[in-house]
């Protein structure tokens, strides 16, 4: 299994030996480079965990360099500055350009091994969670005590074991992600990034440029098959990608290398791909409309995620996750669900899956009062009787905050209700909070709300 790749670039052959063979004792992948040109040829070959960079050289100093690449798509990764000649303004600079930390020659041993495994940790998080308001919860057993989730965990357990592709199949919101992410977490790749691509929101004929990258001179875009590489790749609602860039990855899977848009040298495949789809592709393969060899390629090992309705026996089980998971993270206050309201629950037909569940919870813990949710409140949450809201009894936004982050919780919060009482209809919940639509998306985007979550 791929480890960390780190670019260390000094012109001093002794420093490059030296700290190559350090970090290779420590089971990392080391390449070098004596200059800035040859740095660049490196970046252009492979994207790197982890720079290593001199700041004085024969052809550019690395604060240039380190410059040139900030102005591009920013830094393609952690970058620590080494000096022997180093100055306050220099640290300064460079910080200010991005660099992850600075060291000074001679170079500490323990500092240099402490400094770079936490680059690249760091690295690795800033990966995983692009897109973190979408995704702030951290990898957990998929939940449930039904005896299909039971043995679904299982089932992923042994398919993590081996680095085999897997097709997740399933209704939107049923969990697919989750499980994508929990099979992750349980195979030999844990270590390394999990980057998810939602191929339905790219904008039509961009998707090589998304997946492959691209390049330019010498600016180089990487593409989510090198942010994951060593990792897992998800690739979400695969069924929505164009025709061109589906025969663009079966190619790169056939070979186990791809082109990044405008590039001249192939780049190696080291990576996972589960793919995730609400459609039924064999009925796309006979339409025409999605490649069968791609398909037989995905659907290696596939697992399909039942709908709520089919698993209702877990509803307690979930509610009191989601109740546990806001009250953690976004401080709201605890309420628990009465044995009323969770036997009305069980029984309610759960259009939306799971994320229909934590809409309702969130909605719940932020306009109800009281420490007991009973069915009456719940049945007036889902729209099936008239229900008079009351104010809570503790306001759902904190007061000991800056008024601008006080103000941003309210319309977050605000807004998510007002989608969910719509069903996502943005239509209607401009003309209920009063506002114009083009401003109310540049609003919902600025809040991390994905309306098509809601719907």
């Amino acid at each position: 299994m791929s480890t960390s790749h780190i670019l260390v670039v000094d012109d001093e052959p002794d420093i490059r030996t030296l700290v190559k063979e350090i970090l290779e004792d420590e089971g990392y992948r080391v390449a070098t480079a004596e200059n800035g040109a040859k740095a660049r040829q490196a970046l252009r070959e492979r994207r790197p965990d982890l720079v290593l960079l001199d700041i004085w050289m024969p052809d550019i100093d690395g604060i240039s360099l380190l410059k040139e690449w900030s102005e591009m798509d920013g830094l393609p990764c952690p970058v620590i500055m080494m000096s022997g000649h180093g100055t306050v303004e220099t640290a300064v600079e460079a910080t200010r350009l991005g660099a992850y930390d600075f060291l000074e020659k001679p170079l500490s041993l323990a500092k240099l091994l402490l400094t770079v495994e936490r680059a690249v940790e760091a690295d690795k998080l800033k990966l995983e969670n692009i897109g973190l308001r979408r995704h702030a919860e951290h990898v957990v057993e998929p939940t449930g005590h039904s005896a299909g989730i039971q043995r679904l965990r299982e089932q992923v357990k042994r398919i993590a074991q081996h680095d085999t592709w897997v097709l997740i199949t399933g209704e939107p919101g049923s969990g697919r992600e989750t499980f994508a992410r929990y099979l992750h977490s349980q195979s030999l790749r844990k270590d390394r990034p999990f980057v998810d691509v939602s191929v339905s929101s790219i904008a039509k004929g961009n998707s090589a440029k998304e997946l492959f990258g691209s390049e330019e001179g010498d600016h180089v875009h990487y593409g989510a098959l090198e942010q994951a590489m060593g990792g897992t790749l998800f690739l979400d609602e695969v069924a929505d990608m164009d025709l061109d860039a589906q025969a663009q990855l079966l190619g790169a899977l056939d070979t186990g290398s791809f082109m990044r848009v405008g590039g001249s040298e192939p780049v190696h495949i080291d990576v996972r791909i589960i793919a995730a789809t609400q459609h039924n592709l064999e009925e796309m393969v006979q339409a025409g409309k999605f490649r069968e060899d791609l398909f037989y390629h995905l659907n290696v090992v596939p697992l399909h995620i039942p709908p709520l309705r089919e698993h209702k026996e877990d509803v307690p089980d979930l509610l009191n996750t989601y109740v546990d998971f806001f009250v953690a993270h976004e401080k709201l206050p605890y309420r628990r669900f009465d044995v009323g309201a969770q036997n009305f629950l069980r029984n309610h037909p759960w259009h939306g899956n799971i994320r229909e569940l934590k809409n309702l919870v969130q909605r719940l813990l932020i306009l109800g009062n009281g420490g007991a949710i009973t069915q009456e409140e719940v049945e007036a949450a889902l729209g099936s009787v008239e229900f008079k809201w009351e104010a809570p009894s503790t306001f759902p936004v904190s007061f000991d905050q800056p008024l601008r982050q006080a103000r941003e919780e309210f319309e977050k919060a605000y807004l998510e209700f007002q989608l969910d009482k719509h069903a996502g209809n943005v239509s209607r919940v401009a003309t209920e909070a009063g506002m114009e639509r083009t401003h109310l998306y540049r609003k919902l985007r600025s809040l991390g709300i994905d309306v098509k979550e809601r719907r």
